[in-house]
């Protein structure tokens, strides 16, 4: 076995094997071999091949395979039916034959494709030199027609021969150049860097779904800040978030370091740093965003100082019309909306109460009460601050975990009130509430009493007992009670390292 078949799973191997001894050439191609010889793992696993759709369907339903072909640029779709029920990873390999391509009137999508029997036709329609590679495990060979291996070695993006006939082609690659540099930290080549900078004002010539696809595999790209630099510096931005472009230079004063623009792009940085979800790094991307229409001169704190009041609210109901008008899903819009409206929750730990918290938690909900404190320290951050974390985070954090805790409480039991009236026949009173008070010591020394059936039980037998034998029982549950909690709490805040 060759030393880069151990990062290729056995069945896209399989079906380069079948298609050899069948006669046929087949290459895997593309990401894949980028991705291969980067020694990352490959999402994709795609092969080119000098078979014909129509021959490519025989040979492997011959093999009890099902093949999908549903397209007009010659790609089979071969699903393993056994290893996709089984579970694992890769169960569908695309497979295309050599292609020729005609023109691009739309700059998107080829007027024509014809198939071809040599490999060197598919590779030179290939956007990127390090997506131009043709690689056969089996027999160790690489097709690099282009140079990709020294570019991947070199960690640049460059075009497949003339930048500007690529980009004329398909306007998206512009964009795909920038996402690429994003996620494997590659520079862009300088020619290839000038055909951006021209055709830049092309890209609305591509779908809102398109930009979304490839603008949301930037923000989640390893070297998202530099991908977001990327898209400004080559006037792409403005296509996609103009909305950000206004936040350029706008001064903050007080204590932030940077301008709004240069903040967002830090809390991203921050947001990356630590894996966070794509909701949140988008909200770290535009928590700001309504800072340049809400800023206004601070009264009497001098000439550099300024306020942003409702800039939350503004930039709230910005990012919603930016998203909506990427076509971004409701769920998604839904959670970065959120977060950034709720992202300038107050956090003095000398004046915040438990009561601030719970609004704030029926506000944002306990899906995302988390992802607002992750979005918190992205802001913390992106301000130029040290630390993620201070002591007034900590404590909210804590305050947090003790509203979402279930308090040690009658609450706990299989048994209230309504059953000892409504079936049980007692009468409401004060016994009622020593009663739970004494099931309640007893469920908290063992949980297994905690069953209707028992408590029924011990509701039955206590009710025998007089005023003042059930009253003491009673008052011992709620010191009990008292006790505990306050030992809940004392671990809360050693675990947040709070008072």
């Amino acid at each position: 076995m060759n030393r880069e078949q151990h990062n290729i799973p056995p069945y896209p191997l399989w079906i380069l094997e079948t298609m050899h001894n069948a006669g046929f050439e087949a290459f895997l191609v593309g990401g894949c071999v980028r991705d291969l010889f980067l020694g990352r793992k490959a999402k994709d696993w795609d092969i080119t091949t000098n078979a014909l759709p129509e021959e490519i369907i025989s040979l492997f339903e011959e093999k009890g395979m099902k093949t999908i072909y549903e397209n007009s640029f010659g790609t089979v779709e071969v699903l393993d039916k056994e290893r996709r029920d089984s579970g694992e990873e890769v169960f569908r390999v695309e497979i295309t034959p050599y292609r020729k391509e005609g023109a691009y009137s739309d700059k998107r999508h080829p007027d024509s494709v014809s198939f071809s029997r040599h490999i060197e036709d598919d590779l030179q329609r290939r956007d990127f030199t390090i997506n131009a590679m043709a690689y056969d495990p089996h027999h160790d060979t690489l097709i690099d027609l282009y140079g990709g291996q020294e570019d991947l070695e070199r960690k640049i993006i460059r075009t497949v021969g003339n930048p500007d006939e690529r980009f004329q082609e398909d306007v998206l690659r512009i964009l795909r150049a920038v996402r690429f540099s994003a996620q494997l930290g590659f520079f862009i080549e300088e020619k290839t860097a000038e055909a951006l900078r021209k055709f830049s004002s092309q890209l609305p010539h591509i779908s809102q779904e398109r930009i979304r696809d490839e603008f949301t595999k930037l923000v989640d790209a390893e070297y998202a800040k530099d991908g977001m630099e990327m898209l400004r510096a080559f006037g792409l931005l403005e296509h996609i978030v103009p909305e950000l472009l206004e936040s350029v230079g706008v001064e903050q004063g007080g204590i932030h370091r940077f301008d709004v623009w240069t903040h967002l792009v830090k809390s991203l940085e921050f947001a990356t740093q630590e894996k966070y979800l794509l909701h949140i790094k988008f909200a770290a991307l535009f928590h700001d965003i309504g800072k340049p229409a809400s800023r206004r001169p601070a009264q009497g704190r001098g000439t550099k100082e300024w306020t942003f009041y409702g800039h939350e609210v503004i930039g709230a109901r910005m990012t919603d019309r930016i998203l909506k008008r990427l076509r971004y899903s409701n769920e998604f819009r839904e959670k970065v909306v959120k977060l950034v409206r709720y992202h300038m929750f107050f956090s003095d730990p000398e004046s915040i109460t438990l009561s601030a918290v719970r609004r704030l938690l029926r506000n944002v909900g306990e899906e995302l009460i988390w992802d607002l404190i992750r979005l918190r320290k992205c802001d913390r951050i992106g301000t130029g601050r040290p630390k993620a974390e201070p002591y007034r985070l900590r404590k909210y954090e804590a305050m947090i975990e003790q509203v979402l805790r279930d308090p040690i409480s009658v609450k706990m039991l299989a048994m209230n009130g309504d059953i000892m009236i409504g079936e049980m026949g007692m009468k409401p009173g004060p016994r009622i509430g020593w009663i739970l008070h004494a099931l309640l010591e007893e469920v908290l020394d063992d949980p297994k009493k905690n069953t209707l059936k028992y408590l029924k039980q011990r509701v039955g037998e206590l009710n025998e007992l007089d005023d003042e034998s059930l009253r003491a029982l009673g008052e011992a549950g709620k010191r009990k009670e008292r006790e505990l909690e306050e030992q809940e709490l004392k671990k809360l805040n050693r675990k947040y390292r709070v008072k």
